[in-house]
């Protein structure tokens, strides 16, 4: 972070403050930047796995959807009560733990989420290469063999397969040290960019498979009556889940909001509205 944009004031301590802990100056974002944040956090390979799990299931589309808005209305519940300490003091989620934990215990719930980023992060890199490997090969067939793992393979992903992982690795990696200014400028336009071509591909899948073949019953297993709302608890449940990472971090990010009504906003657009 630029030393203009936090307030560090000679009475803190500065054991415990920092460019990235202290209060901002300014509080820039606004509904929109949030509302891309949501479609650009929301819309990924993890994601589509996790709301095609909800048809696995057995759940048919009209409860899978409604699984989905029970769900998400839970995570905008609780965005919004996380998001509002850290907007009105501009601090982020370390030091509005202090509050709970404690100043000293504060640290733990800060190193445990972190080591669970490290793991997301690695896991959303491995997925996106994927992706992007399928990509290359389409382009460049005769690369598919660095792409056999048991030819050209180390510690389970092939040669072509490590290329792609680091190079977005470090794409990532630019995109985060570059500051928070450069996210909020990234998901502005990836947010958007991504539905567009996530429609894209939806209009082409079904020009391609045609109309008829689609079916969204992915499981033998189908229920009746009061048996389905279990299951559809646990779908609930599931999404909740899966949003937990960026619903508990969320002060991270709400820090920067010009107004919690802004907050609220862009929270009610990223989540419900869009799920609609």
């Amino acid at each position: 972070m630029n030393n203009s944009e936090a307030i560090i004031k000679p009475s803190y301590d500065a054991k415990l403050t920092n460019q990235d802990l202290a209060p901002l100056k300014k509080q820039t974002w606004g509904a929109y930047n949030i509302f891309a944040f949501w479609m650009s956090d929301v819309h990924s390979v993890g994601g589509y796995v996790m709301a095609g799990s909800l048809f696995a299931l057995g759940l048919n589309s009209w409860q899978v959807l409604l699984s989905l808005l029970i769900g998400i209305a839970i995570v905008q519940f609780f965005t919004n009560l996380i998001a509002k300490s850290s907007q009105q003091t501009g601090t982020p989620y370390p030091v509005i733990c202090r509050a709970t934990f404690g100043v000293l215990g504060a640290n733990i719930p800060a190193v445990i989420r972190g080591l669970i980023a490290v793991a997301w992060y690695g896991i959303q890199t491995y997925l996106a290469s994927s992706a992007f490997l399928l990509v290359i090969l389409k382009f460049f067939p005769e690369w598919s063999v660095y792409a056999d793992v048991s030819t050209y393979g180390f510690l389970g992903l092939s040669y072509l397969g490590w290329v792609g992982f680091m190079l977005l690795w470090l794409v990532q990696a630019i995109v985060f040290w570059s500051g928070m200014d450069s996210i909020r400028k990234f998901i502005d336009w990836a947010g958007p960019a991504v539905y567009i071509v996530m429609f894209a591909m939806a209009v082409w899948l079904i020009w391609k498979a045609g109309w008829q073949n689609i079916d969204l019953n992915l499981s033998g297993v189908q229920y009746d009556g009061f048996a389905v709302v279990p299951v559809m608890i646990g779908a609930i449940a599931l999404v909740v889940s899966y949003f937990s990472g960026p619903m508990l971090n969320f002060g991270d990010f709400s820090r920067y909001g010009k107004s919690f009504n802004a907050i609220k906003m862009g929270n009610f657009l990223g989540l419900p509205i869009r799920v609609c």
